[in-house]
């Protein structure tokens, strides 16, 4: 089924006997602006399976033709690690009550997934061009599929923590059950920003050159190498501004059994700035989303 993308018709029957079948000759074209923004979402809604495809297309050519495959996956964020471990031992960096790799890489994985889930949707329209000028659907499917791609990965990722703190002996408690709330926030915050970016950059190509800057400069603003205990009192909630803080200490809390702190104000102003981001990326795509076959 096909939908215009600014009008939508549909067909009613004459007002004369409901209970039987209306003749093509008696029924009325109407024309009803507007028909297609009213029913957006139900239209989301029936092409999920657009999405599941999109997605799966992703998740198999991203390691097409690769050496290790899917391996990659546990490459990238294990040298994180490795990196940024060496790093906390160069600059001598206070110990904390677990050891410096289950603490690095229980940081790396929710920023691995936002830096991968953000480049991916920013660059999700552009890189699917045909589809967009070609046919209509809710262009929203095309950057939920890049984030859902990239969670994918996240998940392969985690059995990786799970054999190190295996490894090192370190069990998570009850705090886990509250895992799937940080990992959403992560979701709705990868999300928000990248349909504001994927706009963007349809209409200004600089983005594409900027969406990197970003991403490189949030892993050094963002607590992994060190720990939010780490940053001097008085500038922490300043720091907290980062909606990567919140979401970051949370996921060290829930995984590492409350051994790490959890500054409760820290998760509000991130929980606060994701709903922000999700509302003002999906408000500035829906605006931007009638213009995006003719500019792309």
């Amino acid at each position: 089924m096909t939908y215009p993308t600014d009008n939508a018709s549909h067909l009613v029957p004459n007002e004369v006997n409901r209970s039987k079948s209306v003749p093509a000759s008696r029924t009325k074209l109407i024309i009803e602006p507007g028909i297609t923004a009213k029913n957006y979402w139900r239209d989301l809604w029936h092409y999920r399976e657009l999405l599941y495809f999109l997605a799966w297309r992703d998740i198999a050519v991203r390691y097409k033709q690769t050496a290790v495959g899917i391996a990659w996956a546990l490459i990238r964020p294990g040298l994180t690690m490795l990196v940024f471990v060496g790093f906390r031992r160069l600059v001598g960096l206070p110990a904390s009550a677990v050891p410096d790799p289950i603490l690095v890489f229980a940081a790396v994985l929710p920023w691995q997934f936002f830096s991968s889930a953000l480049s991916e949707s920013a660059n999700s329209l552009i890189g699917n061009a045909n589809l967009v000028s070609k046919i209509y659907f809710p262009r929203l499917v095309i950057p939920c599929a890049a984030v859902v791609t990239s969670l994918v990965d996240f998940l392969i990722t985690f059995g990786l923590m799970a054999i190190l703190m295996l490894w090192y002996g370190v069990a998570p408690s009850w705090q886990i059950v509250t895992l799937p709330f940080f990992m959403l926030m992560a979701f709705g915050l990868a999300l928000g920003c990248g349909l504001l970016l994927a706009a963007l950059n349809v209409e200004y190509r600089d983005f594409r050159y900027i969406v990197p800057f970003v991403v490189q400069f949030g892993l050094f603003v963002s607590p992994i190498a060190f720990s939010t205990a780490d940053v001097p009192e008085e500038w922490r909630a300043l720091y907290a501004l980062n909606p990567l803080v919140g979401i970051i200490d949370g996921f060290r809390w829930s995984l590492l059994g409350g051994l790490v702190p959890l500054d409760p104000n820290t998760v509000s102003i991130s929980l606060a700035e994701t709903v922000l981001m999700i509302d003002v990326g999906g408000w500035y795509f829906r605006q931007m989303e009638h213009s995006f076959a003719d500019v792309i």
